[in-house]
């Protein structure tokens, strides 16, 4: 593959970048403004982002997971308190379902996050998590129906406050016991192969989603370590601090080359390659994303230990992304049975 952009894909990056910077938080204050953070959302809307994994009209997505990796990114990098990912993984389940997504539906998971609800009957047996939804007391979630060798989508609705320690994404969690609506109309049963193909576009929205988180938070801790002066000189002169400040450069540059290759893949590969190259990224991506945010942390001292300075936030942020889908402890167990045949760990 070439990992290159396009001049399109180029473009793309430039403007999602340049639109999430100017109007994203750039406080924590940021958050609670209610007019910005709508009209953050109505130009992601009228750019039409959140349709990038719709149908074509031929069965295939408008845009490549390449494209919504690019978006992915430049959201994290300003912690843009907009839904997309969710948007976008319950548009391509539908899409692989041959149904039109269902406005403002997500896709439901299991409590640990690590893949879709399968619900057997006619109601929820235990509790769905809704991530990054649209906010609101209203939630609209898929869920998988199993039925023979396939899947149906179903839809569950339920009025719920959100919740979670990501101060920039909605995540909701829906009690038991709630009828399942079949999805009216739908074309094609699910396979393995589809859900493991979505599994891929998630880890990789999730890995590049991380990538941008680092490179943000690091702007903002590069930006602070030189201003910031101790016995007169700037604490990005001291040679601890430079240290910190390069490994975490290190691990972003690292992401960002093994993100690459999977968000290419999501399209180009078999579902089995494709999910693979996409656990080894987000194992690597949630343990660089974690070190880095914590870094960031540390370099800002005892400011970075409050409320108003605003790297929590791409902690917080990095936290949830690391958990979707699985964390890096899930993916190499994953990768352990799948290519060295071990269930339970090495022994």
């Amino acid at each position: 593959m070439d990992t290159r952009d396009t001049p399109e894909q180029a473009e793309l990056r430039r403007t999602a970048s340049r639109l999430a910077h100017e109007l994203g938080p750039r406080t924590v204050a940021d958050l609670d403004d209610r007019s910005r953070g709508e009209r953050l959302a109505a130009a992601i809307r009228s750019a039409g982002w959140l349709e990038l994994r719709n149908d074509d009209g031929d069965g295939d997505p408008l845009a490549s997971g390449v494209e919504a990796a690019i978006i992915a990114e430049a959201l994290g990098e300003a912690v843009a308190d907009v839904p997309f990912a969710g948007p976008i993984l319950a548009a391509d389940l539908a899409r692989r379902a041959g149904v039109p997504a269902t406005d403002g539906a997500v896709v439901g998971f299991a409590p640990d996050l690590i893949g879709a609800e399968v619900v057997s009957g006619s109601q929820t047996e235990s509790p769905i998590v809704a991530v990054d939804h649209a906010g609101g007391s209203r939630v609209a979630a898929y869920v998988l129906v199993p039925d023979g060798a396939g899947y149906r989508l179903g839809l569950v609705e339920a009025d719920s406050a959100s919740d979670g320690a990501d101060l920039t994404r909605s995540v909701a969690s829906l009690p038991a016991g709630l009828a399942v609506r079949p999805v009216a109309d739908q074309t094609r049963m699910l396979t393995r192969g589809d859900l493991d193909t979505w599994a891929a576009l998630g880890l990789s929205l999730t890995s590049a989603d991380m990538v941008g988180l680092m490179r943000g938070v690091l702007d903002v801790t590069v930006t602070y370590a030189t201003d910031r002066r101790q016995y007169g000189v700037a604490i990005g002169t001291f040679q601890a601090v430079q240290h910190l400040l390069a490994e975490a450069r290190c691990l972003l540059e690292g992401a960002f080359s093994a993100a690459l290759y999977p968000a290419w893949a999501v399209d180009q590969l078999e579902p089995a390659e494709a999910l693979a190259a996409a656990r080894v990224a987000k194992a690597y991506c949630a343990r660089a994303a974690r070190t880095v945010c914590e870094t960031a942390v540390q370099v800002h001292g005892g400011i970075g230990n409050t409320w108003d300075c605003i790297v929590h936030v791409h902690l917080r942020r990095a936290l949830l992304s690391s958990q979707w889908f699985g964390d890096d402890a899930e993916q190499l167990r994953q990768i352990e049975r799948t290519r060295l045949g071990v269930r339970h760990g090495l022994s």
